[in-house]
């Protein structure tokens, strides 16, 4: 479960995001999109523990993030856009360093099924240098998947995928959220997003504008009409921002 109320970032006198409240139940998939500088990641960081809040309040999985830091982050996963390895690290390595970390005990019979899941297996055993940027990805998501995450945020996740990744990657996080995972997801790409995710938020310049189920978001700005998808309540709700 994430339960946010009234979160507010400011970065010196700018304020990216603005007295925002919404909340992801287990089994759901928000999907959070906006133009470009709209607050996305900065409220992603805010909801990880990457960065503090400004005011408001944010509980991870029932714990506090600001309270109990320790125990919300043990909840959650958080994938940012860019992948960040250690280079001297094989995948296989990576994946023992991070339960050790967590502290998740006969970590080798979640791993296997992990690299198999995300097309690992072969590369178990390579440093970071030698993988492409999609392969790094999916390395970053097994090492954030190790530790069973009940609330996950995915920033980009299908950024560096060939179509059949993303196919997977897709299948990954909606086998997740079945298994009763709560799920913020970021993405451009509007059309897979309607795809994946049950809810939606869309934000601009730091403020909520729309929130809700995909059909009760789509309904707010169909003006009447019938079939209207993401991509077009994302230009209505934003007069036409760029993603």
């Amino acid at each position: 479960m994430i339960e946010v109320e009234a979160l507010t970032k400011r970065y010196g006198a700018f304020t990216a995001v603005r007295n925002l409240s919404f909340s992801v139940r287990p089994g759901e998939v928000l999907g959070l999109v906006g133009p470009n500088g709209a607050g996305k990641t900065s409220t992603l960081r805010c909801l990880s523990g990457v960065i503090p809040a400004s005011a408001g309040s944010i509980r991870i999985a029932g714990h506090d993030l600001a309270a109990d830091p320790v125990a919300a982050k043990r909840a959650l996963a958080f994938f940012p856009d860019e992948p960040r390895l250690f280079e001297y690290l094989t995948v296989r390595q990576h994946l023992a360093f991070v339960a050790r970390i967590y502290g998740v005990a006969r970590y080798e019979e979640l791993a296997r099924p992990l690299l198999e899941e995300l097309e690992l297996v072969e590369k178990a055993d390579v440093l970071p240098g030698e993988l492409s940027r999609g392969m790094k990805q999916k390395l970053v998501i097994a090492c954030g998947l190790l530790h069973s995450p009940s609330v996950i945020f995915f920033d980009e996740p299908l950024t560096g995928l060939d179509p059949l990744g993303i196919r997977r990657m897709k299948d990954s996080i909606m086998r997740r959220a079945r298994d009763g995972a709560s799920i913020v997801l970021s993405s451009h790409l509007l059309h897979l997003l309607e795809e994946i995710c049950t809810h939606v938020l869309i934000l601009k310049k730091g403020d909520k504008v729309a929130d809700g189920t995909i059909a009760e978001v789509a309904a707010q700005f169909s003006n009447g009409e019938a079939g209207v998808n993401l991509e077009e309540v994302f230009i209505r709700a934003t007069g036409g921002s760029e993603t």
